[in-house]
């Protein structure tokens, strides 16, 4: 068995400083840690549990197999946060028939991102 210390989703974005400014900036997540020079940087923000790195640069955006999930406490409230700042919401929230409330919004190269709220009532809060 592997014993996982830590983890993290790794990016490597078209454009590190759009991606960076939209991660940052936008999106409000918090610098865990920054390494190198330069606009291919690493920049690594705390993500709830886990971390994602945005770091170094590609020619293609990323797989639409990739996605991230990250949970808030009031999907309502982040939509309008997040509209306010002017990311584009592919989805507003919408309680899903399993009970979750998702929003769905993407960042700049296209890597979409469920924004999910977990209601009080939901078997993730509790165990029975």
């Amino acid at each position: 068995m592997v014993h996982v210390l830590s983890s993290r989703t790794l990016l490597h974005p078209t454009d590190p400083d759009r991606s960076r400014a939209f991660y940052g900036n936008a999106l409000g997540l918090a610098v865990h840690r920054e390494f190198g020079t330069g606009p291919e940087r690493g920049t690594v923000y705390f993500l709830g549990g886990g971390f994602l790195e945005v770091s170094g640069r590609s020619d293609t955006p990323s797989s639409p197999g990739l996605q991230l999930w990250l949970q808030v406490a009031d999907a309502k409230a982040a939509h309008e946060e997040l509209t306010a700042k002017g990311v584009e919401v592919l989805r507003p929230p919408v309680k899903e028939p399993w009970g979750l409330v998702e929003m769905w919004i993407a960042d700049p190269d296209g890597c979409k991102i469920v924004i999910v709220e977990v209601p009080e009532d939901h078997p993730l809060r509790y165990r029975p």
